[in-house]
C-alpha cells in the first residue's frame, strides 16, 4: 500500500474490503442450493459450466469453487473431464443417511437437555410456534428454513461441537429430500405432533424424550420420502 493510500486509509476510515473469490463462491453456491432443494435443477441435470456462469453474471472461477462446496456436501457430482450433475441420491441412500441423522439428533436432545440455557430453549419454542403459525399457508421454501433452523437450533444447544459439525454435514445432504418431506406437507398433524412432543421434552429438560421424539421425528421422515419416492416412479 503506497504512503497516500494510507493517509486516505486513515483519513477516511477502515478501507472496506473487497468481495473475496471464496465469498462470491458461497453466494453462488447458496444460489445453485436453492435451485437444487426446490427441484429447479433437477436430480441427474448436467451443470454447464459457461453457460451457467453467464446466467449467473459471474466467472468460472467463483462457479467452479461453488460447485465444490456443493459437491462437499452431496449436492453436486463431479469429476475428472466430465460435466458436473446434480446428484440423484437413492431412496436407499437417503434411507441410510435419514437413519445417521435421526441418531445425531437423538443424542442432541438428550445433551440439550443437560446444558442448553433458558435464552436457547425460548429460541427454540419460538421457531416452533413459527412453524405452527407458518406451515400450512407460508411459502414452502421460508417454512422448510423455520423447520431446519428448528432442528439446528436444537444441536446448536447441546453445545457438542464435534456433533454439530457431522450434523451440519449430514443435513446438507438431506436437504433437498427433506424439503421433498416438508413441501408435500404429508402426515402434517404427525409432523407438528412430534415437533411439540420435541420442545415439550425439552421444557422439562426430560433428555430420554427428547432423544426418543427426535428419533422417531426424523425416522417418519424416511416413511415420507419413501411415499414421495413411490409417486414418482407411479407418475412415470
Amino acid at each position: 500500500m503506497t504512503d497516500r493510500a494510507i493517509q486516505n486509509s486513515e483519513e477516511n476510515g477502515p478501507a472496506i474490503p473487497a468481495l473475496s473469490r471464496q465469498r462470491l463462491g458461497d453466494q453462488v453456491a447458496e444460489v445453485l442450493r436453492h435451485q437444487i432443494i426446490l427441484g429447479d435443477m433437477e436430480p441427474g441435470r448436467a451443470i454447464h459450466e459457461r453457460e451457467t456462469a453467464d446466467a449467473l453474471g459471474v466467472s468460472r472461477t467463483p462457479l467452479r469453487e461453488a460447485l465444490f462446496i456443493l459437491e462437499a456436501e452431496g449436492l453436486v457430482i463431479m469429476a475428472p473431464a466430465r460435466t458436473p450433475i446434480v446428484a440423484n441420491p437413492s431412496l436407499d441412500d437417503l434411507t441410510q443417511l435419514l437413519l445417521v441423522q435421526s441418531a445425531l439428533e437423538a443424542l442432541a436432545g438428550e445433551g440439550a437437555c443437560d446444558v442448553m440455557t433458558a435464552a436457547q430453549y425460548s429460541h427454540i419454542e419460538r421457531l416452533h410456534d413459527n412453524l405452527l403459525a407458518t406451515f400450512d399457508s407460508g411459502d414452502p421454501l421460508e417454512v422448510f428454513k423455520i423447520d431446519m433452523a428448528f432442528h439446528e437450533a436444537i444441536v446448536a444447544a447441546a453445545g457438542n461441537q464435534p456433533l454439530i459439525k457431522l450434523h451440519k454435514q449430514y443435513n446438507a445432504r438431506l436437504w433437498r429430500a427433506r424439503y421433498m418431506s416438508s413441501s408435500k406437507r404429508i402426515n402434517r398433524t404427525k409432523t407438528l405432533s412430534d415437533h411439540t412432543n420435541i420442545v415439550d421434552a425439552l421444557r422439562v429438560r426430560d433428555g430420554e424424550q427428547a432423544s426418543n421424539h427426535l428419533k422417531l421425528h426424523l425416522r417418519n421422515a424416511i416413511k415420507n420420502i419413501t411415499i414421495i419416492f413411490n409417486q414418482n416412479s407411479d407418475e412415470q
